[in-house]
């Protein structure tokens, strides 16, 4: 089964400094094949022959910890789910790259039904945020000037949260 890693919080302002092709050899080294790294952000793609995502998981999490001492958050993904992310964007007629940028936010589990009411106080009058599934779709002006952080959704909806834009998403199905 072909798997995409998405590592929260490595490389970020100088904190938890892990070079791809460091992630690739801890990953071919415990026998997944076809280990392929996209950007320094933390997305590792690979195949996997265990059929449980929750055991992958907890599999990658602890060997990010055996190999570099570090704490990383994961949230793993197949591809037909992170094709189904695709097909699922709410907002594809909102879309306005000149001005917004969606963001997928990949949650380690499905939020209650109301919990992007959670989220609302936090948006700004520029923002939208829909939850589809176990992603939050984001549309923004400006990432960087948002309160909708990993730690605020974390906190609001209760589960491990990592964010991806929108292009990097749709690079995912290729590797």
């Amino acid at each position: 089964m072909r798997v995409v890693a998405f590592l929260r919080g490595i490389n970020v302002s100088g904190q938890k400094i892990i070079k791809m092709d460091f992630l690739k050899t801890l990953f071919e080294k415990q026998g997944y094949q076809n280990v392929v790294t996209y950007i320094q952000s933390g997305n590792v793609a690979f195949d996997a022959t265990e059929p449980d995502e929750d055991k992958i998981r907890q599999h990658v999490e602890s060997l990010i910890k055996e190999g570099t001492g570090f704490d990383v958050v994961t949230v793993i993904r197949n591809m037909e789910a992170i094709k189904k992310v695709i097909a699922a964007n709410p907002f594809h007629n909102d879309m306005r790259e000149e001005t917004h940028k969606l963001y997928v936010h990949f949650l380690s589990a499905v939020p209650a039904d109301n919990s992007v009411d959670l989220l609302l106080p936090a948006l700004n009058p520029e923002e939208r945020a829909e939850i589809v599934n176990q992603e939050l779709y984001f549309l923004t002006p400006s990432f960087g000037n948002t309160k909708l952080s990993n730690v605020f959704i974390e906190r609001k909806l209760k589960c491990a949260a990592t964010a991806r834009n929108w292009a990097t998403t749709n690079k995912m199905i290729t590797l």
